[in-house]
């Protein structure tokens, strides 16, 4: 009887073709990416600064074509390459003067030239009433 299930578990095995090793991992898509360089995520700053944005996005594949900055989830500016149409590391400086006592959102995004573009980098930072002193 033993004989008889051991046949018919190595029979069931060899029909599985199951593999044993190590899983392909999923491919992550192929994007653009872009970090501020300044300034640093939780800085406070006095109503009517004026701020200097320091931005860096990269892309080995095709390249960067434009940045765009939102403040507090609004179009705020955008800049391109002034040499081509897209480069592989852009770094660009963009200006805001702070207004608005309170917190406010920072996003920058980086496109190729066919509109793909990178995942969104926030960071926040705190507007102060200057003092009145």
């Amino acid at each position: 009887m033993w004989r008889v299930m051991l046949i018919a578990l190595l029979a069931a095995t060899a029909a599985c073709n199951l593999q044993v090793g190590t899983p392909t991992p999923f491919p992550t898509p192929d994007v653009p990416s872009i970090q501020f360089q300044a300034p640093a995520n939780n800085d406070n700053f006095v109503e009517g600064t004026d701020l200097t944005i320091a931005l860096m996005a990269q892309d080995a594949g095709v390249g960067v074509a434009r940045i765009e900055l939102l403040v507090d989830d609004l179009p705020y500016r955008d800049a391109s390459p002034e040499t081509s149409g897209a480069v592989p590391i852009f770094t660009v400086n963009m200006n805001w003067l702070t207004e608005g006592v309170g917190y406010h959102s920072l996003t920058a995004i980086a496109y190729r030239p066919d509109g793909s573009a990178s995942r969104p980098e926030t960071i926040i930072i705190q507007v102060t009433a200057p003092d009145d002193a």
